[in-house]
């Protein structure tokens, strides 16, 4: 199996929210540069999630810089006309489930589920052409 090089990736565990409804924000940012992908998080989408999701795209970026210990400085640097990072790949899966029960009349009681995500996602390298 042959192992990429210029990958990265980071993951969130036990995010609160259902992975059904974290999937409508992750499908925006998916096979979208870093920075593009940060600020449709940042100004379009008035989901909870997007935040979480900001987290981790910062980490991933921070990620990167720690693995190729690449300078601080902003995604529009003079020196990385050519190359650029985007998101190769985001997955949302289920995570734990806490099941509750809610009291109704007569003595019994609906069950409720309460459902987390975990996301995983990549980091990759292009070239711009």
């Amino acid at each position: 199996m042959k192992k990429e090089s210029n990958v990265v990736s980071a993951s969130l565990n036990g995010i609160r929210s259902s992975p059904r409804k974290m999937r409508l924000v992750v499908n925006l940012i998916r096979n979208k540069e870093i920075q593009e992908a940060l600020d449709l998080l940042r100004y379009s989408s008035k989901k909870k999630i997007s935040f979480s999701l900001r987290k981790l795209l910062l980490s991933l970026w921070d990620n990167w810089k720690r693995k190729y210990n690449e300078s601080h400085s902003d995604f529009r640097n003079e020196n990385e006309k050519k190359v650029s990072l985007y998101i190769k790949e985001i997955r949302v899966n289920q995570g734990k489930t806490l099941k509750r029960l809610r009291p109704v009349p007569q003595g019994r009681g609906h069950k409720i589920k309460k459902k987390s995500s975990n996301i995983i996602a990549v980091l990759g390298k292009r070239k711009k052409m």
